[in-house]
């Protein structure tokens, strides 16, 4: 497509947009006593307006039932975690039986790692990329401490080369191979929450089981983001957060995949909770922890339901929305920033896109790496009316929506910083 900077062309891209009114399903912040251009997706998603309603019936089944609404009302809470086994697997590329709702993503990580992270005397080492999410990094550090390892022996990190931002797929499995001996597990942010890369999950899960890994992904910035194929690709398990992309709320839902190969792995080691148990003797509450056949064998504890009800508001957009639709118009949304970036005069001088540039090595989100007066520009397109997000020391991280972005929304936040540069 011919792009124009012009506010005429982004309207007009709007009036196409076969998924414009989806905007419309959600409240959208507020700031300077007008509708705020929210950015900041890959943070914390906008509220679906249906939430309140979904959390308003799980209020009064609680109220008119009790207990009983275990096994009445419209949605029964004994079984509630299979309302959102299709839309999650979807999403992921995966079986309804590979994926459960539940816990959130550090919990989750650190129940995935216990069972398939198994150091051995010859195999203990973790790669993953330089620069991992704080979550993820600590994760790895903690595991890799309580088997008695030391971080800095065990945990090897991909970094990018000299003068580059984004990592190179040959060089990730460069790594792989030169580690092959002694790794235990591969994992990686499937999108990089700091530059925004998506990694070529395929390539990387090959690689590792090529080496006798484990390989993992977190999908915090991929899930509701970019297209996924867990099962195809063969990946043994995944974890991701569900308050960014998936608008699930603060501190909402995360869930889990894990590949149907281990579906019956009871003997892999795992941290148990009585709702992984045997579902159909679950309250018979005898010794002897029998887990449930997939990925519903790592649950814990019962089911957040004001939390999971939420989040199949969410869902529920999603269904109707499509992914089809969805990356078509994201990978539009981010093509458009790009060229209206590009055309802002001098702008080189300024901030570097650090993001890929080609389609399938991104998702949503756009990083501006500033080479001056960054923050200072970050404080004056807020002061307009721009919800954008800050990632030190020099990042400003924007993430057009396409369940709830427009084009002219990006049009604006381009010429703000435009004139915020000046």
């Amino acid at each position: 497509m011919r792009f124009e900077n012009t506010r005429a062309f982004a309207k007009r891209l709007d009036r196409l947009d076969p998924l414009r009114l989806f905007r419309s399903k959600f409240h959208l912040p507020q700031k300077n006593g007008h509708p705020a251009i929210y950015l900041t997706g890959n943070s914390l998603g906008l509220q679906p307006k249906t939430a309140k309603k979904f959390i308003a019936e799980e209020l009064q089944t609680w109220a008119s039932l009790g207990v009983e609404g275990h096994h009445e009302g419209p949605r029964p809470w004994l079984h509630y975690h299979h309302l959102s086994k299709n839309a999650l697997a979807r999403l992921v590329g995966a079986k309804p039986t590979e994926v459960t709702a539940m816990n959130q993503l550090t919990v989750n990580l650190h129940l995935m790692m216990a069972s398939f992270y198994r150091p051995t005397k010859k195999r203990f080492k973790i790669l993953t990329e330089a620069g991992a999410f704080s979550s993820d990094q600590y994760a790895f550090e903690s595991q890799v401490k309580f088997h008695g390892l030391r971080p800095n022996q065990s945990i090897i990190e991909v970094s990018p080369r000299q003068g580059e931002y984004a990592l190179r797929t040959a060089d990730i499995l460069a790594a792989i191979e030169a580690h092959k001996n002694e790794l235990a597990l591969v994992i990686f942010g499937a999108v990089q929450y700091y530059t925004g890369q998506f990694f070529d999950l395929k390539k990387i899960t090959e690689a590792g089981h090529r080496a006798g890994a484990m390989v993992g992904f977190d999908l915090a910035h991929a899930i509701g983001n970019v297209p996924l194929k867990l099962h195809r690709d063969n990946v043994d398990f995944a974890t991701w957060c569900g308050y960014k992309y998936l608008n699930s709320g603060p501190g909402g839902m995360s869930g889990i995949f894990v590949h149907e190969r281990h579906a019956r792995s009871f003997q892999l080691p795992r941290l148990a909770g009585w709702w992984g148990h045997l579902d159909t003797e679950r309250f018979q509450m005898r010794k002897g922890f029998k887990p449930m056949p997939g990925s519903d064998g790592w649950q814990l504890s019962n089911f957040p339901i004001l939390s999971g009800a939420a989040q199949l508001a969410s869902l529920e957009i999603f269904e109707a929305a499509g992914l089809t639709r969805l990356r078509q118009k994201s990978l539009l949304l981010t093509d458009y920033l790009l060229y209206l970036l590009k055309s802002i005069p001098q702008g080189e001088e300024y901030f570097t896109v650090i993001t890929p540039e080609r389609a399938e090595a991104r998702g949503c989100q756009l990083s501006l790496l500033m080479k001056k007066n960054g923050r200072a520009v970050f404080d004056k397109i807020t002061s307009e009316g721009i919800i954008a997000d800050w990632r030190e020391p020099d990042v400003i991280r924007v993430a057009p929506v396409p369940l709830y972005n427009t084009f002219d929304e990006v049009f604006s936040f381009a010429k703000t910083l435009e004139h915020a540069l000046r």
